[in-house]
Order: structure tokens, then C-alpha cells, then sequence
């Protein structure tokens, strides 16, 4: 089964971070920007994998390339999103924010 949300794109605004996850036509990877806050630029392509919870909410998860995990409990319908995440030093933090669809990015 597909990620129902492929090809689409939404901001995350944790406060002191804000991000755009696009998901990818395939519904295989997502790349993400931080687009606020302390870590603004920093923007990777990674595998993610995701499980239905319940109406529009999803649990999605990936690990990045310097080893931090990343879990999100996405509501799309509420356009509310929680984050967990680990560092590679073992820093471990929550957030909780909006979720809002943006305009797709068209791929060629």
C-alpha cells in the first residue's frame, strides 16, 4: 500500500523550529528543510516508513545520516504534529505544533 499522502507537501511550526516535509511521488522517501529556527538550511532526502493510527493521523518515522531518529504523530486532518527525536550525542526532544498543507512540488 501507498502512503496515501504522496506527492504532497506540508510545513511543520514547532516555534523555535519550522520545517516543509515534501513526500515524494513514490511515497518511499521524504526530503525535509528546516526552513526556522537555529538549524535553518539544513535539508536531507531520506526513506521514511509510516503506519495509519486512526481518520488522518499517521505515525512516521526515518533515521538521517548522522544516526538521529526522527518519529512524527502527524494528525492531517486536525493540522496538529508531534515530533520526537534523538541525536547522535543521545540529546532526546519532543515538540509539538501546527501542520499545514503547501502547494506540491511539480517533479519533471
Amino acid at each position: 500500500m501507498s502512503f496515501p499522502l504522496a506527492g504532497q507537501r506540508f510545513e511543520v511550526d514547532y516555534g523555535d523550529l519550522v520545517a516543509t516535509n515534501a513526500y515524494a511521488q513514490a511515497g518511499l522517501s521524504l526530503t525535509y528543510e528546516i526552513t526556522g529556527g537555529a538549524l535553518t538550511g539544513n535539508n536531507a532526502t531520506v526513506g521514511f516508513e509510516w503506519r495509519h493510527l486512526f481518520g488522518g493521523t499517521y505515525a512516521i518515522s526515518w533515521q538521517e545520516a548522522d544516526g538521529s531518529t526522527v518519529v512524527h504523530i502527524d494528525d492531517f486532518e486536525a493540522g496538529r504534529s508531534l515530533a520526537f527525536f534523538t541525536t547522535p550525542d543521545a540529546r532526546f526532544f519532543r515538540l509539538e505544533g501546527s501542520l499545514k498543507p503547501l502547494e506540491p512540488l511539480h517533479q519533471n
